[in-house]
């Protein structure tokens, strides 16, 4: 059986490395970018950075500031038709992964046109967009490194996920310094949402030799800092550390790809507007239990690897450690309960059909190492409402 691993192009780590900007556009061959990015990035004065490092190098750039949380298509056109009426080369996604999700469509969008129900699974999109440069402020989506954007149908409340060589970004700026600012929610979610990256990634069934090893070595990092940064947000070390596990992670999902429970995340962001990472964290502990008979010795490797298992622990005693310490990360990092929430009951109930049909129809969960009937994945929707 081969493998084909996919990449970008360039990876620019390291603190400050945020100023090295003009060099990697340099090196694509690009000097006028639009920078994709959002209100909170402005605010911030990352964007003003950016305009300043780019204009010392006698570059000039367009701002593209108004992509959305939760990205839909509609959200999209104004950029793409900034993009049409400039005379832009390249785009500069800054930002967490929805800014970068956004600035991937934008790109496909901007030089092939259509519409993004155009480019979804199952098809796989290899025609390139403009290249794309992204540079994360969050440690957890990943995006920098997958080949995989999520736009919301504005029309069906659908999660449309798209994939293919077109969606990689050419080139990612891995600044941990710019998560310094990230607020403890944000940097809890987003650190859930990246170890849900490694151990997927990890027990998925299109799981390889390759993204077994980063998706292993991002475990090893998140796991023990994610704590960290959560009560003491100025830690260097453990902020470094959780932004290279963040793109390790996004390494090995984007090349083994995700499962159940970013299949049936999509669905809850896309109706009841919950956080991407945070509804990982509220599915994350009931779906892996569903999971382990289907990989008992690979969930074991996990919490070894996780520090929460030795070596001579039996995979069911370490698989029971690692249930107990998903629900305790769920706890100490405070991820509300559906109900906390604020999500209605009688719709949630009423959406579980059709949620189940929109997670198997994505594709993720025919890569857990147990697939779920859409009857299982109801169950385990109703599962989720009544877990502590």
């Amino acid at each position: 059986m081969t493998h084909r691993i996919v990449l970008p192009r360039m990876l620019e780590t390291g603190a400050g490395a945020i100023r090295r900007l003009p060099a990697v556009l340099e090196t694509l061959g690009c000097r006028h970018p639009l920078i994709v990015t959002d209100q909170m990035m402005v605010s911030l004065g990352h964007v003003e950075l950016l305009d300043d490092v780019l204009g010392s190098a006698g570059m000039s750039c367009g701002v593209f500031a108004e992509t959305e949380p939760e990205p839909s298509e509609l959200s999209l056109l104004p950029a793409v038709q900034q993009l049409k009426d400039g005379s832009f080369d390249s785009i500069v996604a800054l930002g967490g992964g929805s800014a970068i999700d956004s600035a991937k469509a934008i790109g496909v969008l901007g030089k092939h046109g259509g519409r993004m129900a155009d480019y979804k699974v199952p098809r796989d999109v290899t025609e390139a967009g403009l290249p794309v440069i992204a540079i994360p402020t969050t440690a957890g989506t990943g995006s920098e490194a997958t080949r995989f954007t999520i736009i919301t149908d504005a029309e069906s409340d659908e999660k449309m996920l798209c994939m293919g060589l077109a969606f990689m970004p050419l080139a990612a700026i891995i600044d941990f310094e710019l998560t310094l600012t990230a607020p403890p929610r944000v940097t809890a979610d987003t650190g859930i949402d990246a170890l849900t990256h490694g151990i997927e990634a990890y027990v998925s069934q299109k799981a390889s030799p390759f993204s077994d090893q980063q998706a292993l070595s991002a475990i090893a990092l998140l796991a023990p800092n994610l704590r960290r940064v959560y009560h003491n947000p100025d830690d260097r070390e453990a902020r470094e550390a959780m932004m290279l596990g963040s793109t390790l992670a996004g390494i090995a999902f984007s090349n083994a790809s995700v499962a159940l429970v970013h299949g049936m995340s999509r669905p809850i962001g896309a109706h009841f507007h919950v956080p991407h990472g945070l509804s990982n964290a509220m599915l994350l502990p009931a779906i892996t239990r569903f999971s382990l008979p289907g990989a008992p010795a690979r969930y074991a490797q996990c919490a070894r690897t996780m520090g929460i298992a030795t070596p001579k622990d039996s995979d069911t005693l370490a698989n029971e450690r690692l249930l107990d310490e998903l629900q305790a990360i769920n706890r100490e990092l405070q991820v509300p309960s559906m109900a906390d929430f604020g999500i209605e009951r009688g719709k949630y109930v009423s959406l579980q059909g059709l949620m189940a049909q929109q997670a198997l129809a994505s594709g993720s969960p025919g890569n857990n190492p147990r697939v779920p009937s859409e009857a299982e994945i109801v169950d385990l929707y109703e599962q989720v409402w009544h877990q502590a």
